[in-house]
């Protein structure tokens, strides 16, 4: 076949057709969109290719980073379809085993694992730059038959144990984030085991169902326009017992149809050249539906969305136990945005005020809270978004250690950018993670609580119970015996989503030829510019398109809040479901245990009594946050600093003996300010006035770490420097006292020490007189006693020279025999010369009691306390008196 060629006009022959370009433009536009058109159903065949792929898997994830199996759920004595991974640090990202695990809980509501770590730009990206050993617990497609919610808590429960063995070396305790639906499971979990829970960060995650904003989050009124939760049983029982999480799905979808039906399609088609490989990474997660066991989402809907039981610590277990939220011990970091209409602010941060009355009944519960409200993003940009990721969750994971070690309460974070600030020569990173205290009065302004919303609620609670025990009564068993394994396989391959991803597939013959042609494009692809007119005016179309699509969204969820307030509202329908108009029947405040009240009675009463206990590094650490209590908000460097000074003067010292250690001091200053300031002088006694000066100069440089103070924290500070300087007066009078004692310490051991020598003397003139004796006893021609003189055995003949005890022998200077009676020789009786001659052997008592010489020898020792003045060295000579920059511990000091 013979192709000819088309005659081009030339450039001047087509001005003078088409003077203004009309023409050529369009010509231009409709070329592109026909190309743009063939490569958007190509991009769309490959999702379906991707999507039948990935189902087809058995164990489906989306995970970017090589992962080990460390346990498998299945195996657990309460077996479910989770599992520990280890995740494999990436070739030239090595983990730092001395650094506290990094675990990340997948969120279950519809989508398959691995959407926090499925780029570098993750949660787990972030933590393994960091240098974190990271752990991932996912979960499998299908459910074990039978698995209830409660298993699952349990399974993340063993899944933390087993982590904490594998670093027992540590004393820190792992970090865990769980998005979105993992969050109140890893909550639930944390109530009910808080000791195996470091930090904790929620993302994006619902724990107060009933809150939110009027004119903003519409699926709270989900469950009241549905009649409650008897759709969720219905949809389980055609579904054979496991419900698909495709619907859910769906919901998700349907809150936004702008970016569902059209923005989200349109942004592919429109920029098809550089956007596909993005779009099919995301959909290849999104399109992963999973099942959900029937028992667990009946569960989750009526404890959570509809009874709203887990903000109240209304939750009990199977085995009685109690899921109090305010059991958790770990501190507790709350990521939101305004831009989330799944979990808006108030469902996030409602829990708060739900269970605590102010910031003091926070603090008497020795939790700590941070929260940080995003202004814009999405709701799977908490945890997906790249910027979010290295901006937001790089600052979180790089300031754990300093959230464990913040003092209990309630605080607001903010990330600002290290180039707007004065102080950017003082940040290490391109952001700066701020913490500012609030109350929960302050709180109530992003809840928005409203009591007569309370009121409607739970009237749908109460609503749902009954219709759920009609259909339970009417109808289920109808439904139940006609379901089967085959009819619901076929009614989730057959569900819209599912059905979307088949039909634009290679299995469908109608998109044979798109390959084709899309190859035969991409050979010679004509891209359009951006300032053509004709594809300006399709943005603008493309714009007017959303925009209808929102105006119909929000018209959608006016009226249906409209709706919800007014059935709801109604008094007759609140009474003749039993509540009377009374909300608290259904929710109230969830009150203190007598024990934990007693507890707190103790624990004042303890503190009280330590206010004036400790030592310099006390004294340190209460002078920092009663200075840093003046100021407007805190970071993470003024932390930093102090720990790196304490790691360099108490290797030991872990980081959990210093959260002690800051909380302790915190309780204190809580407890009685003034008076807890007022003993900082008392925590120094014992100290020099170097040491003191130094732990002063010690102060001032950790404070200078986060720049100028704000006017309240100088003035704390001044206050601060002057309690010092009085201890620095009254360190001279305190050292004389120690020099006097030791003076007087020193010449009582003279004087024991000379009477030692005294004795011993006495010993030895002793011994040479018995020796005399002994001798003239046994000569014969001099045996008469009128010749045993007393002169002979004077002590000026015994020379000291000669009683040294490496020439005396030891046997003639028995202790026993050695008494003052025997030293007088006027009593060496004859007699006694005659027995001692009758009996030569007893003249050697060198051979018979050698120990006694050894205890001879050593005699002087048992005279006086001790030998030797520096064996008992005073608290003068214990303190150093050379001056150090940083703080030394005094005789209190730890």
């Amino acid at each position: 076949m013979m192709t000819l060629p088309m005659p081009i006009p030339s450039a001047d022959a087509l001005s003078l057709v088409d003077p203004f370009g009309f023409g050529r433009a369009a010509g231009r536009y409709w070329l592109d969109a026909v190309e743009r058109s063939v490569l958007y159903l190509d991009v769309m065949r490959l999702r379906g290719n991707q999507y039948l792929e990935h189902i087809e898997q058995t164990k489906p994830s989306v995970l970017g980073f090589d992962a080990e199996v460390l346990m498998d759920g299945r195996s657990l004595p309460r077996p479910v379809n989770y599992e520990l991974l280890r995740i494999v640090p990436p070739a030239g990202q090595p983990t730092d085993l001395q650094m506290r695990p990094f675990v990340v809980v997948d969120p279950r509501a519809g989508h398959g694992p691995g959407i926090g770590g499925f780029k570098p730009d993750s949660e787990i990206g972030v933590a393994l730059r960091a240098g974190h050993p990271c752990y991932f617990i996912g979960f499998l497609p299908y459910p074990v038959p039978g698995q209830q919610v409660e298993d699952v808590v349990e399974a993340e429960v063993a899944f933390l144990r087993h982590v904490n063995e594998r670093h027992a070396e540590l004393s820190e305790k792992p970090i865990v984030v769980g998005n979105c639906q993992a969050g109140w499971q890893v909550m639930m979990a944390a109530s009910l085991e808080p000791d195996l829970f470091g930090p904790i960060l929620i993302a994006g995650a619902p724990l107060s169902y009933w809150a939110g904003e009027h004119g903003n989050a519409p699926m709270r009124y989900t469950g009241g326009m549905t009649g409650g939760s008897w759709m969720t049983s219905l949809f389980s029982d055609l579904g054979n017992g496991q419900f698909d999480g495709a619907w859910l799905v769906q919901n998700f979808e349907n809150l936004n149809p702008a970016n569902t039906y059209w923005s989200k399609q349109y942004r592919l088609y429109s920029r098809v050249d550089t956007e596909a490989e993005r779009y099919l990474d995301f959909e290849r997660w999104w399109g992963g539906h999973v099942v959900l066991a029937g028992d667990e989402i009946q569960y989750i809907v009526d404890n959570l969305f509809v009874g709203n039981r887990l903000s109240t610590a209304q939750l009990v277990t199977s085995d009685g136990r109690r899921i109090d939220l305010r059991n958790v011990r770990s501190p507790v970091v709350v990521f939101c945005s305004r831009g989330d209409d799944i979990t808006p602010p108030p469902q996030a941060l409602g829990w708060v005020r739900d269970l605590y009355e102010g910031s003091d009944d926070i603090v008497a519960n020795e939790q700590t809270i941070v929260y940080c409200v995003h202004d814009s993003t999405g709701h799977l940009g908490i945890f997906v978004s790249g910027s979010v990721s290295r901006k937001e969750h790089t600052e979180f994971t790089a300031n754990m250690d300093y959230i464990d070690v913040l003092p209990p309460g309630l605080y607001e974070t903010t990330v600002s950018e290290a180039d707007a600030r004065d102080d950017s020569e003082l940040i290490e990173r391109d952001y700066l993670l701020e913490f500012t205290p609030r109350s929960v009065d302050e709180l109530d302004e992003v809840v928005q609580h409203r009591v007569e919303d309370d009121t409607r609620f739970a009237t749908v609670a109460r609503l749902s119970e009954i219709n759920l025990g009609l259909y339970r009564l009417f109808v289920q068993p109808w439904v139940r015996a006609l379901a089967t394994p085959e009819s619901a396989h076929w009614m989730r391959r057959m569900h819209p989503n599912r059905l979307g991803y088949r039909l634009l597939s290679d299995r469908n013959p109608l998109m044979a030829s798109i390959p084709v042609l899309a190859e035969r494009i991409r050979a010679d692809r004509h891209p359009l510019d951006e300032d053509n007119l004709f594809r300006v005016l399709e943005s603008i179309a493309s714009d007017q398109i959303a925009r209808s699509f929102n105006a119909w969204r929000d018209l959608r969820d006016g009226a249906t809040e409209r709706l919800f307030m007014d059935v709801y509202g109604q008094p007759l329908l609140q009474s003749l479901v039993g509540l009377g108009g009374d909300a608290h029947v259904h929710r109230r405040r969830p009150g203190a245990e007598p024990e934990h009240r007693r507890f707190i009675a103790r624990r004042r009463a303890e503190l009280g009594e330590r206010i004036a206990e400790g030592g310099s590094h006390e004294a340190i650490v209460r002078a920092l946050i009663f200075v840093l209590g003046g100021a407007h908000s805190t970071d993470e460097r003024n932390f930093k600093r102090l720990r790196a000074s304490h790691a360099e003067l108490e290797p030991q010292l872990s980081l959990g003996d210093f959260k002690c250690l800051m909380r302790e001091q915190f309780f204190i200053l809580k407890l009685d300010r003034e008076a807890a300031v007022e003993a900082l002088p008392a925590l120094l006694k014992g100290q020099s006035a170097e040491q003191i000066a130094a732990h002063l100069e010690h102060i001032e440089h950790v404070l200078a770490a986060s720049g100028e103070l704000s006017e309240n924290s100088a003035e704390r500070l001044t206050r601060v420097r002057g309690l010092f300087e009085r201890a620095i007066d009254r360190a001279p009078q305190i050292e004389a006292e120690s020099r006097a004692e030791a003076e007087a310490w020193l010449d009582s051991q003279a004087q024991a020490q000379h009477q030692a020598y005294s004795e011993l003397e006495g010993l030895m003139e002793a011994r040479a007189t018995s020796d005399g004796d002994v001798q003239a006893a046994l000569e014969p021609a001099k045996a008469e006693p009128a010749k045993a003189e007393p002169a002979k055995a004077e002590p000026a003949k015994a020379e000291p020279a000669k009683a040294e005890p490496a020439e005396a022998e030891p046997a003639k200077a028995e202790p026993a025999k050695a008494g003052p009676a025997e030293a007088e020789p006027a009593k060496a009786e004859p007699a006694k010369a005659e027995a001692a001659k009758a009996e030569p052997a007893k003249a050697e008592p060198a051979k018979a009691e050698p120990a006694k010489a050894e205890l001879a020898k050593a005699e002087p020792a048992k005279t006086g306390p001790k030998a030797t003045p520096a064996t008992k060295p005073t608290a003068a000579r214990r303190r150093g008196t050379t001056t150090r920059r940083k703080p030394q511990g005094g005789n209190n000091s730890r």
